[in-house]
């Protein structure tokens, strides 16, 4: 079992900058992607950013440019800078996991982007 914790949620004005965290414990090894997916009210989930254990990146066409992520294999985290923000980009962000056939979620943390 993976257990992962989101933080860095916020309220924040448009053009302005958030550094989200995801901390994952448990059984850690042999997880190969992590990401961040976002979920607006009324939208469905969508992938934003994520990275395999290569360093692999891939990344939403509407936050390229603008966002980053990036891992800390020594603190078992995953970050996502933001910055640039606009209002669209107000949601629920969620940490993924892919371990195997498996996948776990955090609980999410709620960006707000205000105009």
């Amino acid at each position: 079992q993976v257990q992962l914790v989101e933080s860095g949620g916020g309220l924040v004005q448009a053009g302005g900058s958030l550094r989200l965290s995801c901390a994952a414990s448990g059984i850690i090894f042999r997880i190969n992607v992590m990401a961040w997916y976002r979920q607006a009210p009324g939208n469905e989930r969508e992938l934003v950013a994520a990275m395999s254990i290569a360093g692999t990146t891939n990344y939403a066409d509407s936050v390229k440019g603008r966002f980053t992520i990036s891992r800390d294999n020594a603190k078992n985290t995953v970050y996502l800078q933001m910055s640039s923000l606009k209002p669209e980009d107000t949601a629920v962000y969620y940490c993924r996991a892919n371990q195997g056939s498996s996948l776990y979620w955090g609980q999410g943390t709620q960006v707000t982007v205000s105009s």
